[in-house]
């Protein structure tokens, strides 16, 4: 047995029974190669038939305008307020 797992290219493999495989909710299903579709099942389903995209978004009051020119009084008090602090 230990022969045969190590030499076979397969997404998973289970001895002695084959509809139990499906079920496993801990373990992905799937195949490897052309012949294979990936991983799926669960997690691994979601992540292998999804595209993370990830957003992010700007709140219209932000601090980032104080770290782009031109800088202005508000920046000025801020930085001579944090060097005096350091």
């Amino acid at each position: 047995r230990q022969r045969i797992l190590h030499e076979t290219i397969a997404g998973g493999v289970t001895v002695n029974d084959c509809m139990l495989h499906l079920v496993q909710e801990n373990q992905p299903f799937g195949g490897v190669g052309a012949s294979g579709m990936g991983a799926y099942h669960g997690e691994w389903g979601f992540r292998t038939f999804s595209k993370e995209k990830p957003v992010f978004l700007q709140s219209r009051l932000s601090a980032g305008s104080l770290l782009r020119p031109p800088y202005g009084k508000t920046f000025e008090r801020l930085f001579s307020l944090l060097r005096h602090i350091t």
